[in-house]
């Protein structure tokens, strides 16, 4: 099996089968994240406690991509310190634009690696990076 074709069974199995869209009852703080150009709308939930992001989950509609890219995001930043989901949010931001391509350095963004080809595709990015940066200012507000 070719690596997209791991890459497009990984986006495929988050969007159809997101693990993490749900309400987050005991939600510390809520973001909404909207995407005027195509209609992506998401509002993403976290349990953060001293300072580290103990839960996270989304609800809303979306492509592929943005549910996918926020189904992989809630997983990769739970148990991590609101410092670390940021500089990961950073980074995927980063990778989508192009800007970051060293594999070294992308390799903890795990299944997020998934979507790096959508820095190929100028109209899918906002889809890509929506969740990340709706994150980021969540936690932003977190200080």
């Amino acid at each position: 099996m070719a690596l997209d074709d791991v890459y497009t069974e990984v986006l495929g199995e988050h969007s159809r089968n997101p693990d993490h869209k749900h309400k987050l009852s005991c939600a510390t703080c809520q973001m909404k994240g909207k995407n005027p150009s195509c209609g992506d709308e998401i509002t993403i939930e976290l349990q953060v406690e001293g300072g580290v992001v103990k839960d996270a989950a989304f609800t809303g509609v979306g492509c592929a991509i943005s549910q996918a890219s926020t189904d992989i995001m809630a997983e990769l930043i739970r148990g991590k310190s609101v410092e670390d989901a940021r500089r990961l949010a950073n980074k995927f931001i980063s990778m989508i634009k192009g800007e970051l391509v060293d594999e070294d350095e992308l390799e903890e963004l795990d299944e997020a690696l998934a979507l790096k080809n959508v820095a190929h595709m100028p109209a899918r990015v906002k889809c890509a990076v929506l969740a990340w940066h709706t994150l980021d200012d969540a936690l932003k507000e977190q200080k």
